[in-house]
Order: C-alpha cells, then sequence, then structure tokens
C-alpha cells in the first residue's frame, strides 16, 4: 500500500494530539467493542523483536477490582508525595484516572521460556517491544477520540494479584503498564504537565546528541 501526503499529515496530527489523559477528563460514555477489538487489533500489529509478540492484555470493567487498584494508588501516591514535598504542583495534580474511565487496561509481557532471536544480547527488548504495542493502542485510542492515561504509580506485585493473575502467573508475566480508557469531554491542547509547567517540552535540537 503506498501512503500520499494527507495520509501522513493526519498521522502526524494524532502522534502531536495524543495525550496522557487524568480522570477529571473522562465522561461517562461507553467504548462499543468494535471500537475497543480494534484498539487492541493496533496494539498486535505492533513490531517485536524476533516476532515474539510477548505483550499480553487483561480488560478491566469490573468497580470492585477498579477500587482495589485505586486504593493501591492511593497508597504508593502518599509514599510520592513526601518525595516530591518541596513541589507545590504535585499535591494538586489529578494523576490517574482509574475509576472515572470506562475500563482499565493491564499490558503484561510475557517473559519467555527460550532463547529469542535478536534477545540474546539485550534480553530487555521483549519488555520494549510490548510498549511499542502500547504507543500503537494510544494512537489508535485517540483516533477514535478516546482518551487513555498511564497510572504508573502502583505496587506492579499488588496489581498483578489484584486483576486475578494465579502465583504461577505472577512469575510468568511482568506489568509494563496500567491504564485508564474513556471518552472525554476535551483534549488539552498541550500536555498537562507542560501546561502546568512541571517540564519544558524539549525541541528537537535538545535531543540529537549527533548528528553527522
Amino acid at each position: 500500500m503506498k501512503f500520499e501526503q494527507d495520509h501522513r499529515e493526519t498521522l502526524f496530527s494524532i502522534i502531536k494530539s495524543r495525550r496522557d489523559v487524568r480522570g477529571n477528563r473522562f465522561i461517562d460514555k461507553k467504548i462499543p467493542k468494535d471500537i475497543l477489538n480494534k484498539i487492541l487489533l493496533s496494539a498486535n500489529h505492533a513490531p517485536s523483536v524476533g516476532f515474539s509478540q510477548p505483550w499480553r492484555f487483561v480488560i478491566i470493567e469490573n468497580k470492585k477490582t477498579k477500587n482495589q487498584i485505586f486504593k493501591d494508588f492511593k497508597k504508593e501516591n502518599n509514599k510520592a508525595k513526601k518525595i516530591f514535598k518541596d513541589s507545590k504542583i504535585y499535591s494538586s495534580l489529578k494523576l490517574e484516572g482509574i475509576k472515572e474511565a470506562d475500563l482499565n487496561i493491564a499490558v503484561l509481557y510475557k517473559k519467555p521460556k527460550k532463547d529469542i532471536l535478536g534477545q540474546t544480547s539485550q534480553r530487555k527488548m521483549g519488555e520494549y517491544s510490548t510498549v511499542c504495542a502500547i504507543q500503537n493502542m494510544w494512537l489508535t485510542a485517540r483516533s477514535f477520540n478516546i482518551g487513555m492515561g498511564w497510572i504508573s504509580i502502583l505496587k506492579p506485585k499488588k496489581v498483578k494479584k489484584i486483576i486475578g493473575l494465579t502465583k504461577t502467573q505472577r512469575d510468568e508475566y511482568k506489568l509494563i503498564g496500567y491504564f485508564s480508557l474513556g471518552y472525554v469531554d476535551k483534549f488539552y491542547e498541550k500536555p498537562e504537565l507542560e501546561k502546568l509547567k512541571w517540564e519544558n517540552k524539549k525541541s528537537l535540537n535538545e535531543v540529537i546528541l549527533n548528528w553527522e
């Protein structure tokens, strides 16, 4: 398939418009199953080193499970508040949308039981491949005007237990990311942390170390 300029412009617009969405933006609207399937199918088309396709997804819609995850978030966030106690911004930040979003998705990495092509020198390439699946999922969600937020202030071992993995499965899988997905009232023009001046957006020159 050959792509034209309008395709490239649309893709770049989606990339630039992707946002990490918090709970104060989600609205009460269900994600249709066919759209959720397309988001997950995009993730399943991500590149993976050695064609290992190590990603696995757990869809969480149950309120009880969400509440348990939120309880762990609160515990971990209280620890983080002490770390960032000198910041006036941190305590006011809304850093998750666990309960507000229509659904949550836990993205897991299935640990290999044998050597994988392309991963013998860099063992974490399978985990990085799983992150590529997450990016595909995020961009596709944005193309459907669905918000997605990465909730990283969680204990992976606790999350794996809460979402129902058996003891054996908790050894077999590594949690790469936990996400909230849902329709939103709006998307910010700039990333929220840039808008709040937590960090400045780096220019292209700042992120290129050497160009020969």
